[in-house]
């Protein structure tokens, strides 16, 4: 690895708190060191644009929370979702294979909460999604998350192992009234079993990365968001940046290397949506983060039925560049697995 001039990015890290609503009704904002166990959401004082209490109707439609985890294997990727919008819920599951260019992708999309349960917690809770043909569940602890899958062609029953590294977790005011809570972490131990049409994959080389967001967030928003879970230098390494949420003083954006959290400035991403192969080239203010990905496989689904519309794009592809260490390494990634999206969504 090579040494670098670039300046490090060191935000002021909060001690975790034990409930994020506090006293006064509102949420405990800031970039974290752990993961806040007990979202006591009953707690929380909603309040209309014009400061007057919120009606129970506004506060249990504006709220929004979805759940992801991505496993990188060998010559695979696997991402799965469920997302709660209130009016909908809409989830999905894939599998790419690199060596064939193939994808097995299985979806939902369903009224209101039917065939779906959330919970509010990103350590001591269970989500569920879908019915008899498609089945998928998320539990999550402190200690580790633990995902099912139950379709015809793909069955899953994963641990993640969450406990070995600090995740990237804080809470950003949203807008004039809400709030945000995002809790990730990527490079992260993977086991159990993985079959595809009946035949199990090596999870020998695996790394998994999960994403809990909820909150109070903007009626429409869109985001970009790059993520990366690979063996770089023999170590373990994950990477997660976003542009165009969580920015109001804080940004979600790390990454991880050999179990260790580095926090990362803000960051750009350069596109042609117009040209789904052309390559995106994916920076960060300060300089940490200088790469080109690009796209070999999206996930797309647009939907506008009035009250909702998203425009939603989840690119499968690879990622070439560097990223600089906190000690001014450089650490070059060549043709790494990873994935990038593109999101608008009227919710």
């Amino acid at each position: 690895m090579q040494k670098s001039t670039m300046n490090n990015y060191l935000p002021q890290l909060a001690a975790t708190p034990q409930q994020l609503i506090q006293s006064n009704g509102q949420p405990v904002f800031g970039l974290f060191d752990g993961s806040i166990p007990d979202f006591n959401l009953r707690d929380f004082v909603y309040q209309n644009l014009m400061d007057k209490k919120a009606n129970p109707l506004a506060r249990y439609f504006q709220y929004k929370q979805f759940q992801f985890i991505c496993v990188t294997g060998s010559d695979w990727l696997l991402a799965v979702a469920i997302a709660d919008i209130r009016y909908a819920n809409s989830g999905f599951a894939y599998l790419y294979r690199f060596d064939s260019n193939l994808a097995i992708s299985k979806g939902v999309l369903l009224p209101g909460a039917l065939g779906c349960r959330m919970s509010d917690s990103p350590s001591a809770g269970e989500a569920k999604q879908g019915f008899a043909a498609y089945k998928v569940e998320i539990k999550t602890s402190a200690t580790h998350w633990q995902l099912s899958i139950d379709t015809k062609e793909l069955k899953a029953s994963l641990t993640i192992e969450k406990a070995s590294q600090m995740p990237l977790a804080l809470c950003a005011p949203t807008g004039y009234n809400g709030w945000t809570y995002t809790e990730k972490s990527n490079a992260l131990a993977v086991s159990g079993t993985l079959e595809l049409q009946g035949k199990a994959l090596d999870l020998t080389q695996a790394l998994a990365g999960y994403d809990f967001s909820a909150g109070f967030m903007r009626r429409q928003t869109s985001w970009r968001w790059a993520s990366i879970n690979a063996v770089v230098e023999d170590q373990a390494f994950g990477l997660n940046i976003a542009a165009g949420v969580n920015e109001t003083g804080l940004c979600e954006n790390a990454l991880w290397f050999n179990g260790q959290i580095q926090h990362l400035s803000p960051a750009t991403f350069v596109f042609d949506r117009k040209d789904e192969k052309k390559p995106w080239q994916v920076s960060s203010l300060c300089g940490e983060v200088q790469l080109e990905f690009t796209p070999l496989y999206c996930r797309q689904e647009k939907v506008n039925i009035g009250l909702l519309a998203s425009n939603f794009r989840q690119y499968v592809g690879i990622y070439t560049g560097f990223v600089v260490l906190q000690n001014g390494s450089k650490l070059k990634l060549n043709a790494v697995k990873g994935l990038a999206e593109d999101h608008y969504a009227k919710w």
